[in-house]
């Protein structure tokens, strides 16, 4: 999954660079509890730019994992592992998404990974294209009405979308 916009909360133009800043998106903890006893493994793919712009350190941004990770554990939600890119938009590095350099490297840490029995669960078009391109299935947080239709124009299916993380979390343990 995705982490800024899924887990916590996206910053507008602004990166979450201090633990201060980073702050959970409603019932996503639980939601990460309840998921885990569904999937196994749980990563996260995350583009972070901030450390390519210079904002950020690798350092400040493993503080912030750490935090997120330590908060998670309190509510007995487990997250086995974190990717991320530092490279800039326009780098063209095969690791940013929507290319498939993270997925490639969590496949190597985590070989019972299936890409086409994956699920990517993201909130930009990247995230969708990233699960495209690897046959996952895509489920598209929306926050906003019409977002999708950007996601169509880019020729970008999705499989799924909700408001929330808990509220995908929700609808499978309704059919479970």
């Amino acid at each position: 999954m995705d982490r800024d916009g899924v887990i916590n909360t996206r910053l507008p133009d602004a990166y979450v660079y201090n633990p201060e800043q980073f702050e959970f998106m409603p019932g996503v903890p639980d939601a990460i509890a309840r998921l885990r006893t569904l999937f196994d493994p749980i990563v996260v793919v995350t583009n972070q730019q901030g450390i390519g712009k210079e904002l950020m350190t690798s350092a400040q941004l493993d503080e912030v994992h750490q935090y997120m990770l330590r908060e998670l554990e309190k509510a007995k939600a487990h997250i086995d592992k974190i990717y991320y890119c530092p490279d800039l938009k326009n780098s063209g590095s095969g690791f940013r998404k929507p290319e498939s350099g993270m997925a490639i490297q969590a496949k190597a840490d985590f070989p019972q990974i299936n890409f086409e029995q994956s699920i990517i669960v993201g909130d930009s078009w990247s995230d969708m294209e990233f699960g495209q391109r690897l046959g996952m299935y895509c489920v598209f947080i929306s926050t906003k009405a019409g977002e999708n239709l950007e996601l169509e124009s880019r020729g970008i299916h999705i499989h799924a979308e909700f408001p929330s993380l808990p509220a995908f979390t929700d609808s499978l343990f309704r059919i479970k």
